[in-house]
């Protein structure tokens, strides 16, 4: 697997590996507020070749779980640079995932207690998690035209709070069933202004917050996770044009130099390779070809490499029980197995206390 340990520059970082660090919502901002030991979790992954940090909201009605961080207040900003300092301090690198989760809400988040936004009022269909039990999530708002323009100024204004905290850049969430992605999808964009209909149509709101953030924070500093084909969040069946689609997101935004285009591959080789073709930049993959791939392994990226429809390759369980992935991989392993049921929230255990090769 030599081929991970092959350099590679992104944007203006130059990696000195290609195992990226997966996104991964873990529940532990109390208050919104990253913490100290947020700061452990990722200083210990710093061995990375690019830290992706987990999905942290640009406003309060972007929010769509709880104890979620955000980058949309001075406080926020302050906590966030404590564990940049300490990732930059273990020699690492690290780009903010920012996202608005759209219909994937619940008033119970706001402080006024609005709907959820959405391209369309179309529910999820899913359901919201809270200590007291399940709750159904509501039918969300249509946007205004106020709403769109509002929100890609919440964007750019939280990647510009993410430069402020020390991040090297940005990843824009475009995937999973949140907003950027129920805009691109069909099945939840019903819209008949210039924001829906066509794939055309329907790329122009994510494009438009890519361009607005590139010009902010400089498109070197930013990234794009797309997730062609999910079923998470209620968005089974709700692409049907899914080769059309992505290879019309990927040629819109080829002229604008990002850092990357970062996809999170489901079941659908054909579709990546699709990407791969009209997309001119580095290309990082979650690397899921087969059912049998999730979780993904060092093993199935290497492939993904090899042949050449990577050029860097994202995994999460293995970074998550893995501190020290890359020695792993160089060693052949053994790896750690992920405690599932420390997943989201709690406090260091299954977080900060997974051993490494050396202890």
């Amino acid at each position: 697997m030599s081929g991970y340990f092959e350099p590679l520059t992104v944007g203006k970082l130059d990696l000195p590996n290609r195992l990226v660090m997966a996104p991964m919502t873990r529940n532990r901002a109390y208050g919104g507020l990253v913490s100290a030991l947020t700061a452990e979790y990722y200083a210990q992954r710093a061995s990375a070749g690019l830290i992706i940090s987990e999905a942290t909201q640009v406003s309060e009605i972007g929010q769509g779980y709880g104890l979620t961080p955000g980058l949309h207040s001075a406080e926020q900003v302050s906590a966030w640079r404590t564990v940049t300092d300490a990732v930059h301090t273990a020699g690492g690198r690290m780009f903010a995932q920012l996202v608005h989760c759209g219909r994937i809400g619940h008033p119970s988040l706001y402080a006024d207690g609005a709907h959820p936004l959405a391209p369309s009022a179309i529910p999820s269909g899913e359901q919201f998690f809270t200590p007291e039990g399940m709750l159904d999530h509501p039918t969300p708002r249509e946007m205004t035209p106020a709403d769109i323009s509002q929100t890609i100024d919440d964007f750019v204004s939280a990647a510009k709070y993410a430069v402020e905290a020390g991040f090297d850049g940005v990843e824009l969430h475009g995937a999973n069933g949140f907003l950027l992605h129920q805009f691109l999808a069909e099945g939840t964009n019903r819209r008949t202004d210039g924001y829906g209909g066509s794939a055309a149509a329907r790329i122009r709101f994510p494009v438009e917050v890519v361009e607005a953030v590139s010009d902010a924070i400089g498109p070197e500093r930013v990234g794009l996770r797309l997730s062609p084909g999910i079923t998470f969040n209620g968005m089974a069946g709700a692409e049907s044009d899914t080769g059309e689609l992505y290879t019309a997101l990927a040629r819109a935004l080829a002229p604008i130099p990002l850092a990357y285009l970062h996809v999170f591959e489901f079941l659908n080789r054909d579709i990546t390779r699709l990407i791969r073709a009209a997309w001119p930049g580095t290309l990082i993959l979650c690397a899921h070809p087969t059912p049998e791939s999730f979780p993904s392994t060092p093993e199935i990226g290497a492939e993904a490499l090899r042949d050449g429809v990577a050029d860097a390759i994202a995994m999460a369980e293995q970074w998550l029980a893995n501190p020290d992935l890359p020695s792993r991989v160089r060693a052949g392993g053994p790896y750690n197995t992920a405690d599932k049921a420390t997943f989201y929230g709690g406090d260091h255990h299954g977080y900060t206390d997974y051993p490494t090769l050396n202890a």
